[in-house]
């Protein structure tokens, strides 16, 4: 018998544990438009013209319906599957540091801002005194890419990156990456709907700059919604986020250096997604159990981190949080922003790493900029509750999304 022998895990293993790493809210947007369009191929539905967003129809016979089934129809099966494997990734990051109710709130929001904007474009066109243009009236347009590319525009905003890559090609300044994906995608297939894609970015823009601000309701609201009946069996789901932090597997998670590229919606980010269906080696058994203990474990999208990163952010967060802690309460007691008591081994834990980190990464004053508490201010947090997570945070947006997350 060899000394050492690595198993291999199947086919069938590594999809389960992939399905089951991917939030709630993201999964189940990816099972209703792949059941849809598996159900539309099954019996041979092809009449989208009655579920697209078509404007002259919305204005003419008022079909507001349209609005939410042109989301969720596609018209191709590579339609559907380039569509969800971009969702995987920016869904999952986003249902991470927003919560499962809060992020379908957003995507509500999201649909509806893109239909009212493609709407008044689409007139604005039509019946301009210059040069009436017809064609984006009757235009017909299905997927979820309009939300999409919304998504890419507040990832890119809360990440905090200076670069993002293009494919894995060539790096581009990170508040124009949206604008070059959209010319990109244009060029490449001249047929996808140019202005769903630009409204999607338009929204997007709308949300990072707070003028969606008046449409988001704070933090009780979501509270009340997972609280209700209606949402009880979701939310003992393990693959469920809560708004305010309660579920231990709502990991917010942290980036890596600002400034460093990050690939973001790129060919890298979707072989990272379909890499867990390849077997491969197990080299720890250890590592692949911690795997399936805790799937809501967040990974930054399309970052190269390594693991030494992720262990000097979480300790540095750590470290602030348990100063904080023990300058308010009894040194045999240490407390998160939930309030909720650590176990002994995990106090311990926290206790060695604040020892081993050096003075210098103490919290410090800090004053934060109009710019980095609007970005937080745009997410449903308060004002007030902004400012003294970002000077928790030392400034670093991602740790103070997560400390605002985790005190609800």
């Amino acid at each position: 018998m060899r000394p050492n022998i690595v198993s291999e895990a199947g086919l069938q293993t590594r999809l389960r544990l992939w399905w089951e790493s991917i939030p709630f809210l993201t999964s189940a947007v990816v099972g209703v438009c792949a059941t849809i369009y598996l159900v539309c191929l099954l019996v041979g539905y092809d009449s989208f013209y009655q579920v697209c967003f078509s404007p002259s129809d919305v204005v003419s016979k008022f079909q507001v319906y349209r609005i939410f089934t042109s989301i969720i129809f596609h018209g191709s099966v590579l339609h559907v599957l380039f569509n969800m494997m971009a969702l995987v990734p920016l869904g999952s990051e986003l249902e991470r540091i927003m919560g499962t109710v809060r992020l379908l709130y957003l995507i509500i929001l999201l649909a509806i801002s893109n239909a009212v904007l493609h709407l008044l474009i689409a007139l604005l066109v039509a019946y301009n005194p210059i040069h009436s243009y017809q064609y984006l009236m009757n235009e017909c347009a299905i997927g979820f890419s309009g939300i999409l590319f919304s998504m890419i525009v507040i990832e890119t905003s809360l990440s905090g990156h200076q670069s993002r890559s293009v494919f894995g090609l060539f790096n581009v300044p990170a508040k124009w990456y949206a604008w070059i994906l959209l010319v990109v995608f244009q060029v490449v297939m001249p047929n996808v709907s140019l202005l769903g894609h630009l409204c999607g970015i338009l929204s997007g823009f709308a949300y990072t700059y707070s003028l969606l601000n008046f449409l988001i309701p704070g933090t009780s609201f979501y509270s009340k919604i997972e609280a209700s009946s209606l949402f009880s069996s979701c939310v003992r789901r393990p693959k469920f986020i809560v708004c305010t932090g309660g579920n231990p597997s709502a990991f917010v998670p942290t980036y890596s250096t600002q400034g460093t590229p990050s690939s973001g919606f790129s060919a890298g980010s979707i072989w990272r997604n379909l890499s867990p269906w390849i077997p491969r080696r197990e080299t720890s058994v250890q590592s692949a159990q911690d795997s399936h203990r805790f799937p809501g474990r967040g990974r930054t999208l399309g970052s190269g981190r390594s693991t030494v990163s992720d262990a000097d952010s979480e300790s540095n967060l750590q470290a602030r949080l348990l100063d904080n802690s023990n300058s308010e309460r009894p040194s045999d007691v240490a407390v998160i922003g939930t309030g909720q008591q650590l176990s002994d081994g995990r106090r311990a834990t926290l206790n060695s790493t604040a020892a081993e980190i050096p003075v210098h990464h103490q919290m410090q004053d800090y004053v934060a900029s109009e710019e980095e508490i609007k970005k937080l201010v745009s997410m449903g947090f308060e004002r007030t509750q902004v400012e003294v997570a970002l000077a928790a945070a030392d400034g670093d947006l991602n740790v103070a999304a997560e400390i605002l997350s985790q005190q609800g």
